[in-house]
């Protein structure tokens, strides 16, 4: 894969999450970001830039291939969407199956849990959130 792939999806995201932020009223954009800086292969890159587009900003698949993302970083994003459809057992199983969601799905836990980030939270918010991925972290190993 090559850095063309990384440099698109970066801006597909970077446009796609213009304007939002994250819970304690970051930027959203920096959650990717930090998630593919932690990963070093290309295909969980490009997917670690993609992780939240299809579910928060109206992207499908379709677009991301049309946009010349590769079938394997879509597959991996595709199965990192939720959706009402499939139970949180079936989405972890799905994610557990293919390598490039797992890497993705599991640094995304690291970043959602990171204390740093949790402290700007409140309390509730905090121990919530830490209950959620820690059943994250059962289902996906």
């Amino acid at each position: 894969m090559s850095s063309e792939v990384i440099a698109a999806a970066r801006a597909i995201a970077s446009i796609a999450h213009r304007g939002q932020t994250d819970k304690s009223g970051e930027p959203y954009i920096d959650h990717p970001r930090r998630i593919a800086e932690r990963l070093n292969d290309p295909s969980q890159v490009a997917a670690a830039w993609l992780h939240d587009v299809i579910e928060d900003c109206g992207i499908s698949a379709q677009d991301l291939a049309a946009a010349g993302i590769p079938g394997d970083v879509i597959d991996a994003v595709v199965l990192l969407t939720r959706s009402d459809e499939y139970t949180s057992d079936h989405y972890y199983a799905s994610i557990r199956e293919n390598p490039i969601a797992l890497a993705v799905k599991l640094a995304d836990i690291d970043d959602n849990t990171d204390e740093e980030r949790l402290a700007k939270l409140d309390t509730e918010t905090q121990e919530r959130l830490r209950e959620k991925y820690r059943a994250a972290i059962r289902a996906l190993t």
